[in-house]
This record gives structure tokens, C-alpha cells and sequence, in this order.
């Protein structure tokens, strides 16, 4: 990962994706915003607990450092919706009425789509041919589900895409050093048991790859971040390692 500093926020960017022209993402860590503890301090979620105000103003930091991008915020459920953004659709989703889904696909410049986690992977895809950006949350329930491959078929569906074009970034999350599912005998699917380590660890980043790689994304083409949450909670909030704890922003858009 690609280590950046802008307006006093560190944050991180995937190598494949750093170079492509007219794309600008970023991973962000729980550091550099204004939030107290236990949210301390780039906490972008709103229903944390932390003030809105504060939120807003780590959103703006956001923002700024996405050269202005208009941030998009969607209602996260753990499901496998997809909100498909094109001309005269994309608006933010504020809590009186809220965009739901778990990964959004667009061709509009201008626009940020972020996702917030803290444990759960940010999948981040785009098609610099096409100019097309995806962001997926992929939590333990939308990885079962295939959400990753499910938002690779609505960019080539919606959007024409090439497989063999897109680029994609496996965030920081829950590595396989954490992930622990006590119940998987009831919560994982036994096709996916083979992704199963020792001490009923999972290994989700493998899952994430396999999942682009069968949608027909080039191996090459796919990088990891290889950052468990957990283990660094100096840099990421971890829902499991702290329960009450702030949200990180995912952000991939064009420019």
C-alpha cells in the first residue's frame, strides 16, 4: 500500500489503482479527524454515537483530500443490493431517506462512493476504459453471498464493461489471523469450508480474490492489502477488537 498525507490525514492507496488517470481513491485510517474517544478521531459513521457535527467535519476532511470529490454515503445492511448510479440519480444519502445497499457502481464524475467498516472489507473496483467505479462492503454475510462477483456482473451488465479491465483492491479487514466464526457450522456455506484455517479462522482475502478472479478479473489485476483490523487498531477500528468504536471511509471516484 501507498502511503499519503494531505491537510494532516494520512491515508493509504492501492498501487493498481494509484496511476490510473481521472481516478482518485482512498483507503483512510481511524487517524486525523476531530472525534473524542472511543471514536478517536477520523470517525465518519453517524450512528456511532459521536457527535454529527464532528462526523460532518471528518466527512469534509474527507472530502478535501479526494481533491473535493462529493462524498456518497449509502445505508450498509450486510445484503447483496447494488445501487447503480448514472446520470441524475446520484444524490447523498442522508438519514431521512438513505440509498440502501452494500456496493455502489457509477460512471459520474465528481462523485466519492464511500464505504464505512470497521472489520468488514471494502472491495474497491474500477475500469479505466470504461470509466467505471465500484465500491463494495463485503462483510463475512455479503462474502457468503458473493457480493464481489454480483457487483463485477452489474458493471459489465449496466455499464459494458470488460472483466479483463478492471482493477481491483481488497481493503483492510479481518484477516485470517482474526477471523474467527465460532458458529461456522451454521453461518458459512460448506463450499466455502475450504477457505477455514486453524482454530475456525477464515481467510476472507482469499475468498475476495477467488470470488473476482471466477467473475473474470485478472489475477494481476487484483491487489490485497493484507491489513487485518484487528491486529492494527492503531491505524483501523475493529468492531470486534473494541465494539464501540467509529467507522473508516472507503472512497473510490472520478474525477
Amino acid at each position: 500500500m501507498i502511503k499519503r498525507h494531505r491537510d494532516g490525514v494520512p491515508f493509504l492507496e492501492f498501487p493498481n489503482l494509484a496511476g490510473l488517470p481521472g481516478v482518485r481513491h482512498g483507503v483512510f485510517t481511524r487517524n486525523g479527524g476531530q472525534s473524542p474517544a472511543p471514536w478517536s478521531s477520523l470517525n465518519v459513521g453517524r450512528g456511532t454515537g459521536d457527535r454529527p457535527d464532528v462526523v460532518a467535519a471528518n466527512r469534509d476532511r474527507v472530502s478535501r483530500c479526494m481533491a473535493g470529490l462529493r462524498l456518497l454515503f449509502i445505508q450498509q445492511v450486510h445484503g447483496t443490493g447494488v445501487v447503480v448510479l448514472k446520470a441524475g440519480t446520484a444524490r447523498d444519502a442522508g438519514p431521512d431517506a438513505p440509498l440502501t445497499g452494500d456496493a455502489m457502481v457509477t460512471d459520474i464524475a465528481g462523485t466519492g462512493l464511500v464505504i464505512q467498516t470497521a472489520d468488514c472489507q471494502a472491495v474497491m473496483l474500477c475500469d479505466p476504459r470504461r470509466r467505471v467505479a465500484a465500491n463494495i462492503h463485503s462483510g463475512w454475510r455479503g462474502s457468503i453471498q458473493n457480493i464481489v462477483g454480483k457487483t463485477v456482473g452489474t458493471m459489465i451488465s449496466d455499464f459494458g464493461c470488460d472483466p479483463g479491465d478492471i482493477r481491483a483492491g481488497i481493503g483492510p479487514s479481518l484477516g485470517p489471523c482474526c477471523g474467527e466464526f465460532v458458529h461456522y457450522r451454521d453461518e458459512i456455506p460448506r463450499a466455502l469450508w475450504k477457505y477455514k484455517g486453524e482454530n475456525r479462522h477464515f481467510d476472507f482475502w482469499a475468498m475476495s480474490r477467488d470470488q473476482l478472479s471466477e467473475a473474470g478479473v485478472p489475477e494481476q489485476n487484483i491487489h490485497t492489502s493484507r491489513l487485518c483490523t484487528r491486529c492494527r487498531n492503531d491505524l483501523f477500528f475493529s468492531y470486534r477488537g473494541e465494539r464501540d468504536t467509529g467507522r473508516m471511509a472507503m472512497v473510490i471516484g472520478l474525477q
